[in-house]
Parts: structure tokens; sequence; C-alpha cells
């Protein structure tokens, strides 16, 4: 479905209260579409100007945003399902994570995604991706039209520059994370998710993740009562203190010191 029907199917089914996106996506309209704040035109292009789409010129930044389409999805929701068709977008506001899952039905992120970050430009590259995309809070995005993308990309070679830079950085990103599982434990991939959740979220000098204890199993490709005993040894040594749906990193200095990193 190219993002011209999707337009057209969000206008005709608006009365309906509930839109049906590719892939299974149930995004609520009554809420979507009234988010004012997040989907105004001077909020996307305040986006926009921080993106990675920012260093095309402007007539090429206008050729690719002209007939985006920016929709609100609410915690919980998936944006893509492993080997979808390519459906590529710029966060606008909140965090999402990619994701892999196991025939047995764990599952380990890869990426975390967030404001003014591109989504879905590697499946537009090479294809259908063997990942899940799953909102963490509620998201605001501009999904842009994948067709215009690949043109531009074939035609202009500032866009195509700016495409293959984007894939170089999500496969060292991939790197990075295949690094951390291989010689990380599970007690250095648990402290670096939570500093990069809570990071992702911080309000002044207040750092929570506000993730469960089977939300931060499924990110580090774990089981709950794992990811619960190295929790329990975490908030005993001062690091963290929790609760039923948060995290909340007191000493992020010493956390940090837990967590993997190939810097010695």
């Amino acid at each position: 479905m190219t993002l011209e029907e999707l337009a057209k199917l969000r206008d005709t089914t608006k009365s309906a209260g509930t839109l049906q996106l590719p892939g299974g996506i149930v995004q609520q309209l009554g809420e979507a579409m009234t988010s004012q704040q997040r989907l105004s035109v001077p909020a996307i292009d305040a986006v926009l100007a921080k993106s990675t789409l920012a260093a095309l010129p402007p007539t090429l930044r206008d050729t690719l945003s002209h007939d985006a389409i920016p929709i609100d999805l609410p915690a919980g929701s998936t944006l893509y399902y492993e080997a979808d068709q390519p459906r590529c977008g710029l966060v606008l506001a909140g965090l999402l994570r990619m994701y892999m899952t196991a025939p047995d039905g764990r599952q380990i992120t890869v990426r975390y995604a967030r404001t003014t970050d591109l989504v879905g430009i590697a499946a537009l590259v090479g294809g259908p991706a063997p990942v899940n995309a799953q909102t963490l809070t509620d998201t605001a995005l501009l999904m842009l039209n994948v067709r215009t993308l690949q043109l531009s990309g074939q035609s202009e070679p500032l866009v195509g520059w700016l495409l293959a830079q984007e894939v170089t950085r999500r496969l060292y990103d991939v790197l990075e994370v295949l690094a951390g599982n291989a010689f990380g434990s599970l007690r250095q991939r648990v402290a670096g998710h939570l500093l990069d959740l809570a990071a992702s979220r911080q309000h002044g000098r207040s750092l929570v993740a506000k993730v469960t204890q089977q939300e931060l199993a499924d990110a580090v490709g774990s089981v709950r009562p794992v990811v619960a005993r190295i929790l329990r040894e975490l908030r005993a040594e001062g690091l963290i203190s929790t609760s039923s749906d948060r995290i909340i990193v007191l000493k992020p200095d010493e956390l940090h010191a837990t967590a993997w990193s190939r810097e010695v």
C-alpha cells in the first residue's frame, strides 16, 4: 500500500474512529488526528531541521517531505512487522525499539529510535527487514513516501549518499549491539539497557526507565526471573530503586561502569 492509498484510507475511515494501517497497525484516529502539539507544521519543521534530512538542500528536503503523512501511535503499537514491505519515517516524538524474535518467542532489542531519528531506511534499500518495530511511548512519526525516497536515492546523488550514510550508521549500531551481546555479561547488558532507556526520557536530573522486568528481559534476550535477580543485586548495591513499572537510576556513573563497553 502506498502512502497516497494510506492517506485516502485515513480520510475515508476517519468517521469509524480507527485506521487499519499496513502490517496490522491500529491507530486511534480520535487521539491521533487531534494531537496538534506533536503533529503541527511548526513542530514537524523543527524536527526536520534537527534530523539527518537537514543536510539536504531545501528543494530536495521538500521533495522528500511534501507528500509525507504525520501519524500518532499509542504506546505498545507495532509500526513494522518482520518481513513487511518497506515503511520509512522520521520520529517526531517518542521512543521506539527494533527487536528480533527467536522461534521460542524470546526477543532481543537491536535498536532504540528517538526524536529526529529515521526508521526503515535499511528496508527501503535492502528489502523487507527481519525485525519488528514497536512504540514504547506514545509516538508521533512523519511517514515518508517510500517510492519518492527510492527514486530520489537513485537520481539525486545527495539523497543517495544520505541513505548510504544512514544505512552505515545502522550497521555500526548493530555491530555495537552484537559485541555487547557476545562479550558482555547479562548484568552488563541489563545495566546498559537501563541507562539507555532512562536517558531517553530524562527530565531534569531524574533518570527513570519506565519498563517492567519482563520488558527488560525481552530487551536483553533473557527471562524475567534472571533479570529480577540482577535488579535485586543492583538495588542492594544502591545503584537503582524499583517499582512495579519503572526503575530509577540512583547512581548513573556507577551503573555506567557496570555496563559493557569497548573502552578500556
